[in-house]
């Protein structure tokens, strides 16, 4: 099939031309390029509208998390008070009242200079990999 152009000549259509009705001369240059910027608009917007609501759903599900975190350390808290009374009632009939508190409170703070040491072991760690050691460190 051929397309007659402005001076009525007869001219190829391009392949499948007729099946999506491409008339050559139809749209202009122009007509291309501010269809394109309109299509990039609609694509701006919708993509700000989704990480919008992407963040608000982060938003969300973090003031959640902080809340249940926050409840699961008061929790926690409470448990290894009541552990630390508990274990010195019932170590106070063998070691007395003040070897009872002695030793689990010392044994309390070994564990924490265990944790303490390493926390600082994997804080160093995390920072080589931030800051390699060919870099300036302040």
């Amino acid at each position: 099939m051929s397309i007659r152009d402005r001076e009525g000549a007869a001219v190829d259509s391009p392949a499948g031309a007729e099946e999506v009705g491409y008339e050559p001369g139809e749209l202009s240059l122009a007509d291309e390029i501010e269809a394109l910027i309109e299509d990039g608009k609609t694509y701006i917007q919708a993509e700000l509208s989704y990480q919008k609501t992407r963040a608000a759903f982060l938003a969300d599900q973090a003031k959640a998390t902080a809340v249940f975190g926050l409840a699961a350390a008061a929790f926690g808290s409470l448990a290894l008070v009541g552990l630390t009374v508990g274990a010195i009632i019932a170590l106070a009939p063998w070691l007395t009242a003040w070897g009872a508190s002695a030793l689990v409170v010392g044994l309390e703070a070994i564990a924490a200079i265990l944790c303490a040491r390493a926390a600082a072991k994997r804080w160093h760690s995390l920072l080589q990999v931030i800051q390699p050691d060919g870099e300036d460190k302040q």
